[in-house]
C-alpha cells in the first residue's frame, strides 16, 4: 500500500512538472517557421482562411513564466489568402492600406498562467490604433535542431474586431454582412535561443 502511495505520488508530481516545464531564454523568431493566421466570417454562412508569410521578433521565456515577453513584427504586404486578385483588394485602402501603413505590430504587456496554458494580454498595432488582445497561448515544446541551435515554439489565438483597428469595409448582402466583424487569430513562432546562434 504505501509503493502504490509512493508510485501514485510520483506520477503525479511528474504530471504537474510537464505541464509547467519549459526552456527558458530568449528565443529570435525564426521567420521561415512562422505564421500569423487568420479566419474571418464570409457571407455569414462561411468563412475566409488567410495568413501573414513575414513576420519578425522575438520572445523570452523568463525564470517566472509570468514575466515572460512576446514582440512581432509583420509585413502587411505579405497577407496571402491563396487568391491574388483578394489579396489585392485586402492591401487596399478598403483594408490594411498596406503603402501607408506597412506593419502591423504585437507587444505583450501581462501574462497569467504557466507553460501549459497561459493568457497574454498584447498590445495590437493595426493602421494608427494600438489596442489591448488577450490571447490565448500554449508552450508546445522545445528541440535541438541539425545546426545545433535550441528551438522553442508558441502557438496564440485571440480574437479583434477588425473595426476597431479602422478596418471598415462593408459590403452587404441579403442575410448580413458580406465580411465579417471578429477575425480569429492564431500565432504559431518558432524561435531559435540567441546565444545559440552563429
Amino acid at each position: 500500500m504505501k509503493s502504490l502511495l509512493v508510485s501514485s505520488l510520483f506520477v503525479l508530481i511528474s504530471v504537474t512538472s510537464f505541464g509547467a516545464d519549459y526552456m527558458k531564454g530568449k528565443y529570435e523568431v525564426d521567420p521561415a517557421h512562422t505564421r500569423v493566421s487568420f479566419v474571418v466570417p464570409h457571407f455569414v454562412v462561411s468563412e475566409v482562411e488567410g495568413r501573414f508569410n513575414d513576420v519578425a521578433g522575438d520572445f523570452n521565456l523568463n525564470d517566472t513564466f509570468t514575466k515572460s515577453t512576446f514582440t512581432a513584427t509583420v509585413q502587411t504586404k505579405s497577407i496571402d489568402t491563396g487568391v491574388s486578385k483578394r489579396d489585392d483588394h485586402l492591401r487596399s485602402k478598403d483594408f490594411f492600406e498596406v503603402e501607408k501603413y506597412p506593419t502591423m505590430k504585437m507587444v505583450s504587456k501581462s501574462m497569467t498562467g504557466d507553460a501549459s496554458a497561459f493568457r497574454v494580454v498584447i498590445a495590437v498595432t493595426i493602421k494608427d490604433v494600438t489596442k489591448n488582445i488577450p490571447f490565448d497561448g500554449k508552450y508546445t515544446g522545445s528541440a535541438k535542431d541539425p545546426w545545433g541551435g535550441q528551438r522553442a515554439a508558441l502557438q496564440l489565438t485571440g480574437k479583434v474586431n477588425r473595426k476597431d483597428f479602422h478596418i471598415n469595409y462593408d459590403d452587404k448582402i441579403s442575410i448580413g454582412d458580406a465580411v465579417g466583424n471578429d477575425v480569429v487569430v492564431t500565432i504559431r513562432t518558432e524561435g531559435v535561443l540567441a546565444v545559440n546562434k552563429k
